[in-house]
């Protein structure tokens, strides 16, 4: 063997010594051996997504970024690595019995598309107000679909009795050796197509998806830094990380939908904690604006948890400066509502939308002068509001709100600017 093999196969090796699970933890660890098998397992059923370079967000953030899409697998997301390598590893008589699971949406349309399609009976249990987009799609794709429950927790736990009631295999979405091994695929993947990588910035709901990436990744690389994205609204892995066990934190909502799980898994836990190196956390706006700049610049749909990992790189958490980077788009199955709230969300922050709440004289002439000052600074009207009662409007005075596109801070600022030189009070409204 050469002297670089040689010592890269010893850090390799001291690697593998030391994210040993520790002797009393008898949980089920997912190893490389386990996902180089899920890998041939699923392959020609699950497409090699691409993974591309993107040079407008190198520029931007200073990095060299690689953009990995399985938001363009048949389902829409990398929930097909782990569902269909636990359906291939069903025995008959499991597989004959049928198959179950409670998901709020990707899981659940990657196990109905697969399980169907290879003849085995999928019910999927979803909260009552998953979006219809997401409910349609899992019945077109052949499984009875349940709606059960407010939120994910009813879901889980309705799909889990109804599973023992009637003998099912219970397939969950990510706390099971045989889904983390599935997904860990991706890990292997990235590697293959882009071998120089030197980080890979991942989402973590319940930890499936991340905790069989850095293991493949480690196994393999271990000098490649692995960065886990959650919402700031529902960090359950960085809770369980505090903890040193996972933990049920309170519910909360958030556009990553995708990744809003109260508790870590029990299973995934162990593999975040020995090969994660850092976990952050980005806020509802910093998401919205990331997927506007996917759709905008990159021509890719992302859902909020697809975009998550884009988020931090997008707006400094990673600390990472300078370096070969993956970053996960994993999802694309979101609401067309939904997604035109958050497009104008993002064009808020981001300064091409703003509303300005004015104060003018109510006779002949105000709103024709206004317009003109509006006109003068290039900004375009999308949407008025005349307001005479309210808002402390002055008898004779009226309030009107206005919507405008703009291109940018600078700009609204001196559009604000101008409003005040020639005499019209305003105020922004955020």
């Amino acid at each position: 063997m050469a002297t670089g093999e040689a010592v890269a196969a010893e850090a390799v090796a001291a690697e593998a010594t030391r994210l040993l699970p520790d002797p009393g933890d008898h949980r089920a660890m997912v190893d490389l051996a386990q996902i180089q098998a899920a890998a041939g397992r699923i392959a020609g059923s699950v497409s090699l997504s691409p993974q591309v370079r993107s040079e407008e967000l190198s520029q931007l953030t200073g990095n060299d970024i690689y953009l990995k899409l399985d938001n363009l697998q048949m389902t829409g997301s990398f929930k097909e690595r782990g569902a269909l390598n636990k359906i291939l590893t069903l025995s008959p008589e499991e597989a004959a019995r049928g198959v179950i699971c409670a998901s709020a949406g990707n899981h659940a349309q990657a196990v109905s598309y697969h399980a169907t399609k290879r003849g085995i009976r999928a019910f999927i249990y979803m909260p009552l107000h998953t979006p219809r987009v997401k409910v349609t799609a899992t019945r077109r794709y052949g499984a009875e679909v349940i709606l059960h429950g407010s939120n994910y927790d009813d879901a889980f736990a309705e799909a889990r009795r109804r599973a023992d009631l009637d003998n099912l295999t219970f397939l969950h979405a990510f706390d099971d050796p045989a889904v983390i091994a599935g997904q860990g695929t991706l890990g292997l993947e990235m590697l293959a197509q882009e071998p120089t990588l030197e980080a890979i910035v991942c989402p973590i709901g319940g930890g499936g998806l991340i905790g069989g990436l850095a293991c493949a990744v480690k196994s393999i690389r271990p000098d490649v830094r692995i960065i886990g994205v959650q919402t700031a609204r529902l960090p359950s892995m960085r809770a369980a990380l505090e903890h040193r066990e996972p933990v049920t934190i309170p519910r909360a909502t958030t556009v990553a939908d995708g990744i809003a799980v109260r508790r870590a898994g029990d299973h995934t836990y162990p593999l975040v904690r020995r090969y994660v190196d850092s976990i952050v956390t980005v806020e509802e706006e910093e998401i919205a604006k990331a997927i506007l700049l996917l759709l905008e610049r990159e021509k890719t749909l992302a859902e909020g948890a697809g975009a998550a990992a884009l988020a931090a790189v997008l707006h400094d958490k990673t600390g990472l400066t300078g370096r070969r980077i993956g970053v996960l788009v994993c999802g694309g199955n979101i609401d067309v509502t939904l997604l035109s709230r958050i497009i104008e969300r993002g064009l808020v922050k981001d300064g091409r939308l703003v509303r300005l709440r004015i104060h003018l004289p109510d006779h002949p002439g105000s709103l024709h002068r206004l317009t003109h000052v509006i006109t003068e600074n290039d900004a375009n009207i999308v949407e008025t509001l005349h307001d005479r009662a309210y808002y402390g409007v002055n008898l004779g005075d009226t309030v009107i709100d206005i919507t405008m596109e703009t291109r940018g801070p600078e700009h609204i600022a001196s559009l604000m600017q101008s409003l005040l030189d020639a005499g019209f009070p305003h105020d922004r409204v955020l």
